[in-house]
């Protein structure tokens, strides 16, 4: 997570509820969810920082497994490439984008996104960054597991985001691309820290701003295992995480979003962010409180 510190009004509970029809089906392997999150954030991908070998071999793993997975590509291979300079240092970005075609309302576009990059090798370290952010891109591969059986309303774009630590630079390169034209996009889904919490809380922020978001979550069930909390947005005195992952810019373009997150652990930014130290129960909770979240705003056109 690529962290702006903004200050600004209790966080907005969505409770404790009883499970969800949606989460009581399978709705992806939970067993994989684990296996590719201890994967991406294993030494053999040293941090994948962008531009690295390590960022290379991850970009492999991510397109192999949406291949698998039935995800047709957005692009050419399913490779944007992009270029920037960050603190004078000339980097080589590359997002990965996959399409689902929807079946009712294939001219709207849902962006679900994570970004793969992390803080590499600093010191001989490696930052393997398990929930900062293997998580959410295991999430993603979860994602496109349950709308082989699942087909979405809408259709999805499944951006897998460069260069998120550098200052969100690979979704800022898509939104100023011509790929898509961003009026077509409806909703922006990110997932950026979604793997563990001391206090079995999940935050969702950009409902507070969002009738008919702020309305459908409030108007579930998801869980009786972890809360889900609106808040974080600027109005409950908590940080403001609305500019702090890659949803910041379609916020900027007037893009509807969720941004799915946890607070802060000890572990954020630390070489001990590792698969040993995720909550692998809340883990598979809380992909499947996003996906039942993502069911019923797909149900009918945004």
């Amino acid at each position: 997570m690529f962290k702006v510190f903004l200050f600004l009004l209790l966080a907005i509970p969505i409770g404790a509820f009883t499970q969800d029809k949606a989460c009581d089906t399978v709705l992806f392997s939970e067993t994989n969810l684990l296996k590719h999150i201890k994967s991406l954030s294993s030494d053999t991908f040293e941090g994948r920082r962008t531009g690295s070998q390590g960022g290379q071999k991850a970009q492999k793993y991510i397109i192999n497994q949406l291949y698998s997975l039935g995800v047709v590509p957005l692009v050419t291979d399913y490779k944007q490439p992009f270029r920037f300079i960050e603190k004078g240092k000339h980097y080589k970005g590359m997002n990965i984008l996959g399409f689902v075609k929807g079946t009712d309302f294939p001219d709207d576009y849902i962006v679900i996104s994570a970004h793969y990059d992390h803080e590499g090798i600093k010191q001989g370290e490696i930052f393997n960054g398990a929930d900062d952010n293997a998580s959410g891109i295991s999430a993603l591969f979860s994602f496109a597991e349950y709308f082989r059986s699942h087909p979405p309303k809408h259709s999805i774009i499944i951006a897998a985001f460069d260069a998120e630590e550098l200052g969100l630079q690979g979704s800022k390169y898509f939104l100023k691309s011509t790929i898509l034209n961003s009026k077509d996009v409806v909703l922006n889904i990110n997932m950026d820290m979604i793997s563990r919490s001391d206090d079995n809380e999940l935050y969702v922020v950009g409902a507070s701003d969002n009738k008919m978001l702020k309305a459908t979550i409030q108007g579930g069930m998801y869980s009786s295992k972890i809360k889900l909390l609106i808040g974080h947005d600027g109005y409950d005195g908590l940080e403001n995480w609305i500019y702090s992952s890659d949803h910041a810019g379609f916020y900027k373009k007037g893009i509807p979003f969720l941004y799915f997150g946890v607070e802060d652990h000890e572990d954020y930014h630390e070489p001990t962010d590792t698969f040993e130290n995720i909550h692998p129960e809340f883990y598979i909770e809380a992909v499947k409180i996003i996906i039942s979240v993502f069911n019923r705003i797909d149900k009918r056109k945004i």
